[in-house]
């Protein structure tokens, strides 16, 4: 069966990419970030993570809300953008945010795939092991690297301690870059980025649930804003 994966080109067309043999298939919490350009390199896509901080992940209940949020928090200066794929039209909505946005990393969930064109970052969590959290992080962050991931997503990092389980996952796997997520606000950013976070998912900290339902999108720019700041400012520190 053939693995199909999503790119957007730099031309602003949507081409559906299929591998004539399929990849050995991937573990069931792999989750893969599509980005905008073709231009863009796997390496340059992690580089431009990296150099931002901050990746803004917005889900809305229509493409029309979708595009007007992701605008509003582009223009507060978010550059890594990731809408997940439950979001209607989100194929259209990232279509038009790259015309408009040609040099920003653009991207959606996608489950179960991998090709080798895009960045994927597998989660290295799954909410429903409780009993044993930790040490099972610690094989999921081994598996992923060792089958090629070059950055993987702890998730969620709230629940195994926040920036000080970042802390301590750096210690033995120094070498991995990682992305916190989950439970993260503006004002701690920081803490994670100075903690060995490579950057933190910001969902509601950004696209906060009040403003979206008001359609206050003066709000989210000023999040956006805010929040794209405190990693900037983390980064240089």
């Amino acid at each position: 069966m053939a693995i199909t994966s999503l790119t957007l080109s730099s031309m602003c067309s949507c081409t559906w990419l299929q591998s004539s043999a399929p990849p050995p298939p991937p573990p069931p919490w792999l989750r893969i970030c599509c980005y905008s350009s073709s231009q863009h390199s796997v390496h340059k896509t992690l580089t431009h993570i990296h150099s931002s901080g901050v990746i803004a992940c917005l889900r809305a209940n229509s493409a029309e809300l979708a595009l007007k949020a992701a605008r509003a928090a582009l223009s507060g200066g978010i550059s890594v953008l990731e809408i997940v794929m439950s979001t209607p039209g989100v194929f259209e909505v990232l279509q038009q945010l790259v015309q408009e946005h040609p040099t920003t990393t653009l991207g959606d969930i996608m489950v179960d795939a991998q090709c080798g064109e895009v960045l994927y970052i597998p989660g290295v969590m799954t909410p429903t092991e409780k009993e044993n959290l930790k040490p099972d992080c610690d094989l999921q962050i081994l598996s992923a690297y060792d089958s090629g991931a070059k950055i993987v997503k702890v998730y969620p990092v709230s629940a195994l301690g926040g920036s000080r389980y970042i802390s301590a996952l750096k210690r033995p796997f120094h070498h991995i870059s990682m992305v916190a997520s989950q439970g993260i606000t503006v004002d701690s950013v920081r803490e994670y980025i100075t903690q060995g976070a490579s950057a933190v998912v910001l969902s509601d900290a950004i696209f906060d649930k009040e403003a979206i339902s008001q359609n206050n999108f003066n709000e989210i720019c000023r999040l956006a804003h805010s929040a794209a700041l405190q990693g900037n400012e983390a980064l240089d520190w």
